[in-house]
């Protein structure tokens, strides 16, 4: 029988600003999946989207307010210490190397990111590194052709898979998502409304003591 290796999944985002739907998302996913670790990981210069409209600090310092009574989920700042752009197979390669490979790393993404990962900067070396953990939502369609398709093919795997090698296997996760956005949560601010309710107090006590989000992002 394969031993279980210990198991450390990294939710990655620009978490501008983070909300309970990331929060909510990464809890469950810890929680139902079983990993040890759940981290949390912002990035300071995404590469495939524009670049945040506030600071790699004020981003880190929401998220670690967010954090800060919830010992399931960790901060993990690697992506804010590197400069130009965040490329998840250098964040992925840097973690390889410091914990080697009697862990299962988990890298979890939403199913349009996997669509989108041949797009990704040498996104055919991340299976090599990783595992990937795709949340759906309910009624989502796997592709039926092209290089996603291929990639799900070859290398969908189980929960179990997860538990006893340390990357290489693609796990599909339907989930319902809490319809929180962050661009909604802007818009709000910029337009004058409250957002309470959507973020965590402290985290909206931040924004409104920084006066973020105020103009255009």
């Amino acid at each position: 029988m394969a031993s279980t290796l210990k198991t450390i999944a990294l939710f990655g985002g620009t978490f501008n600003p983070v909300h309970f739907g990331h929060l909510r998302m990464a809890l469950e996913l810890k929680q139902v999946l079983g990993f040890d670790q759940m981290r949390l990981l912002p990035s300071h210069q995404p590469a495939h989207r524009a670049e945040p409209g506030v600071s790699a600090q004020a981003r880190r310092d929401m998220l670690a307010l967010a954090l800060e009574h919830c010992t399931e989920l960790q901060l993990d700042e690697r992506e804010l210490q590197r400069n130009g752009p965040t490329y998840t197979v250098d964040t992925l390669e840097e973690l390889r190397a410091e914990l080697g490979y009697q862990v299962s790393i988990s890298f979890c993404m939403g199913l349009d990111s996997l669509l989108g990962l041949p797009a990704w900067h040498r996104w055919e070396q991340l299976l090599t590194l990783a595992h990937l953990v795709v949340v759906t939502r309910p009624g989502w369609q796997i592709p039926r052709d092209g290089e996603v398709a291929e990639l799900l093919l070859r290398h969908r795997g189980e929960l179990a898979d997860l538990q006893r090698e340390a990357a290489g296997r693609i796990l599909l996760r339907e989930q319902t998502l809490l319809p929180i956005s962050a661009t909604g949560i802007r818009s709000l601010i910029k337009s004058g409304r409250s957002p309470q309710f959507l973020l965590p107090e402290r985290v909206l006590d931040y924004i409104q003591t920084h006066q973020l989000y105020k103009s255009e992002q």
